[in-house]
């Protein structure tokens, strides 16, 4: 690491101007002065680079490799490994994909940008010690939208991927490959990431289990992140049951994640076979709205009437902010992400580990702009402009705010055990051209995104399952519970599947 270069008094006072910190008359006056006490401080942040790093972990050898698009013909592997450490444990058996911002020691890492190329991660994320611990073996990273940017599956430096039920369709995103691997059949597990609906997208779109769990309740330590506000990761998988089993793997604190406080987990695989009689389920009103696709509506309304038929009362409420409360997580998206990345890919504040080397990999992103996808682009310089102009009173309002959203749910969720709605609008839309305009690109990426986003701001735990299809394709029913509670969403989304026709 290169020593920081010298400061001149010219420097200062330029930089002074710049910031809106003009020197004062004794100042300018003193200026010698204080140019050697600046040459002080950057003495000692030279001290920090001339210090030796401390001793890194020892990389795990495990081969891995890029398949070849006939052994990939949805586009959801961006790399290929197997990676297991014991024959015994609760995920004996099991094949997992990890999505690519997940570290898994010695295997490398891009979250769908071509930056990141090169970048090996030294240590597992905690969520990765913590399967295969368990006896599972993970078999691949997963294709992730660039920077986990997109709701579509389209962006990935690595190319797009295929719903598996429609080839010509999305498969949703961010965990895009995720969604398509499960249902196609290729992996039993697999862990995908949610900041603005990315595991439940997916899980809709391709008629799969998909749970984002209450904030905090599974640590993000190795994980690469947008914002820490907003950041979740979960489980996706094909039925409910495997869902809650690996969620008891993956959930709990770890101890270094600043997300995370304390934390309360259950016994979710016993939870899901509890049955639903005398649950109060609240059918959310702005839930339903005007771009609710008719056949998507009468997918999930079938899939309340099985639950009626079950034994569990159905209510009709309402949460007249609902929309307002998606947009909650824009300045997290826009003024935070700006920041992570500009930052070198980890918040500079937050008391969390950093991993080796990826500072470093992040800088790389300026050279590499051109391949940036436009909404990557559009995300950056929006934040960029609002850090400039004000960014950080909004960025402090919409924290405020997302507390008052959450008691806003939580007054609803004090009389009912259970929101429902559907989790996307319309079933997968189309994937766009393969040359697709700026328009095109842009519309593609948040299609599904009116009832996702508000639980990414407020925290609250969310699960899409698969309710009956329409003209043949998957619709998912999602089902918001309180904080901690996704023993209950397991109740009701097991009996959704038993009832499925």
């Amino acid at each position: 690491m290169p020593p920081m270069p010298p400061i001149t008094p010219g420097e200062l006072t330029r930089l002074a101007e710049s910031l809106g910190l003009p020197l004062a008359e004794d100042e300018r006056e003193e200026i010698d002065t204080l140019h050697a006490l600046a040459e002080g401080f950057i003495g000692g942040l030279d001290l920090i680079t001339s210090c030796p790093e401390p001793e890194r972990p020892s990389v795990p050898f495990r081969e891995s490799s890029v398949p070849s698009p006939e052994a990939n013909p949805l586009g959801a592997w961006v790399t290929r490994t197997s990676v297991r450490e014991r024959a015994d444990g609760r995920l004996a058996g099991r094949t997992l994909a990890l999505k690519d911002n997940i570290a898994l020691a010695g295997v490398p890492m891009a979250g769908g940008s071509d930056f990141l190329n090169g970048y090996v991660p030294e240590e597992d994320a905690t969520i990765v010690r913590r399967v295969l611990d368990e006896g599972v073996e993970i078999v691949g990273k997963a294709t992730c939208e660039y920077l986990s940017a997109s709701g579509g599956s389209h962006t990935s430096a690595s190319g797009r991927v295929r719903n598996p039920h429609d080839p010509t369709r999305t498969s949703g995103g961010s965990s895009s490959g995720c969604g398509a691997l499960v249902a196609s059949g290729e992996v039993d597990l697999a862990i995908g990431g949610d900041q603005g609906g990315s595991i439940r997208f997916p899980a809709s779109y391709c008629g799969i289990v998909g749970m984002k769990p209450t904030h905090g309740l599974v640590p993000y330590t190795g994980i690469l992140s947008i914002d820490a506000h907003i950041d979740h990761t979960g489980p996706m998988t094909a039925n409910v049951m495997d869902n809650a089993m690996l969620l008891e793997v993956l959930a709990g604190s770890d101890g270094l994640d600043p997300r995370q406080g304390i934390v309360a987990t259950e016994n979710y695989s016993t939870a899901a076979s509890r049955g639903v009689e005398g649950l109060r389920i609240g059918v959310l009103t702005e839930g339903f709205h005007e771009s609710v696709d008719p056949g998507v509506e009468a997918s999930v309304r079938d899939a309340i009437a099985s639950l009626e038929s079950r034994g569990a009362h159905v209510v009709p409420v309402s949460v007249p902010n609902h929309a307002v409360h998606g947009g909650l997580v824009l300045p997290f998206l826009l003024i935070g992400g700006f920041e992570l990345i500009a930052g070198g890919g980890f918040p500079s504040h937050a008391c969390q580990p950093i991993p080796f080397g990826l500072a470093e990999a992040f800088a790389r992103w300026r050279t590499h702009n051109e391949e940036m996808p436009p909404n990557v682009k559009l995300m950056l310089l929006v934040g960029a402009h609002a850090r400039a102009h004000g960014g950080e009173a909004v960025y402090a309002k919409a924290v405020r705010l997302r507390e008052a959203a959450r008691q806003d749910y939580d007054r609803v969720l004090a009389e009912i055990d259970a929101l429902v709605m559907p989790t996307t609008p319309t079933t997968a839309p189309p994937l766009p051209s393969e040359a697709p305009s700026f328009v095109e690109t842009m519309r593609a990426i948040s299609t599904g995104v009116a009832n996702t986003a508000q639980f990414d701001a407020t925290g609250h735990p969310a699960i899409s399952v698969p309710s009956n299809a329409s003209r043949g394709l998957p619709v998912g029913s999602m089902f918001v519970g309180r904080y901690w509670d996704e023993a209950t969403l397991y109740r009701l989304a097991a009996a959704v599947e038993a009832d499925r026709e």
